[in-house]
Formats: C-alpha cells, structure tokens, sequence
C-alpha cells in the first residue's frame, strides 16, 4: 500500500536509509543518520510542502520516497530531484516501481516540468528502472564522489513532465 508518511514511520525509514549509507553507493555519505536527523528531515519536508510516502507492507514502511528542489535558486522552480530507498529485505519485488509511478504522478499534478534523478553510475537496476519509466540520460559527473575506497560517478537522468500551463504567472 502507497501512502504518506507518518512519524511513525521514522524508524524504520531510517533503518532503510542508513542500510543504503552503510552497504550502497546510492547516498554518497559515510555514517548513519540519527532518529532526530530523520525526524528534522522529515519536519522539513512536511514545511516545505514536498511529498514522503512510503510502500507499506506487513504492517511496517518497507520502502519511501520523496522529492524536492534540484537547486535552490528561482528559475528552477520547476525541476526537482527524487530519492527512492526500499529496505534490503524487500528488494527486487517491484516497490521502487511503484513509489516511482506515484511520485511522478504528484510530480505532474504539481505541474513540475522536469523530474531528476541523480543515480550512481555503476547502480544499473536502477537506470534500468528510470529507462522503463521514459527516463533520458542527461550527463555524468565523473569523479563526484568517493566510497568504498573507488570514485564514484553520478549519473542524471530526468523525465520531462507536462510542467505548467503558464510558468512565469503572466
């Protein structure tokens, strides 16, 4: 079941999100996040009027999803950036899919026009998963980070959406 995120759901969203710290290159970070971190974060993102929803499943967030700015200036107020994390236990089961369907449906309804994914280069399932939804490859940063003990490069992929009918309001 897709549904928003509930405080309740902070600590099983920070056990997704630091088993992707500690075992993946899909956050270029080294040490876990705390519950108050999370919690910051999550606060954040209700303020900022951006969606978390989360992919539950025997009773527990088994996977969320979320999107915000790509960059913080004006002109890009119709670009933002998605992260999608599905616990290890879950995986391969169809879960970022589904999360990734939903946030590019509240994407469009939004009007956003451009959807951006910044994805490790080497993390083919999740390009592959990006193509299938009509995702272009628009530029690699090599180099960008470095985990693992090997650099990492970052890979954008975006998929342009309907955007508004009148972006500057005139």
């Amino acid at each position: 079941m897709i549904r928003p995120m509930e405080e309740r759901d902070l600590a099983h969203i920070l056990s997704i999100y630091n088993d992707a710290i500690l075992n993946t290159t899909a956050v270029y970070t080294y040490k876990p996040d705390t519950l108050e971190n999370r919690k910051l974060w999550y606060e954040q993102k209700l303020k900022d009027g951006y969606p978390v929803i989360v992919y539950e499943l025997d009773n527990k967030a088994v996977g969320f999803a979320t999107f915000g700015p790509f960059r913080a200036w004006p002109a890009y107020k119709y670009s933002i950036e998605h992260s999608i994390y599905v616990d290890g236990n879950y995986r391969r089961k169809g879960i970022a899919a589904v999360l990734l369907k939903e946030l590019i449906a509240i994407a469009s309804e939004r009007e956003y026009a451009t959807l951006i994914g910044g994805i490790d280069a080497s993390n083919e399932k999740s390009i592959a998963l990006h193509k299938k939804f009509g995702f272009v490859h628009s530029g690699t940063i090599e180099k960008a980070g470095y985990k693992f003990g090997r650099w990492l490069d970052l890979a954008f992929y975006q998929l342009h959406l309907p955007g508004p009918a009148n972006p500057l309001g005139e």
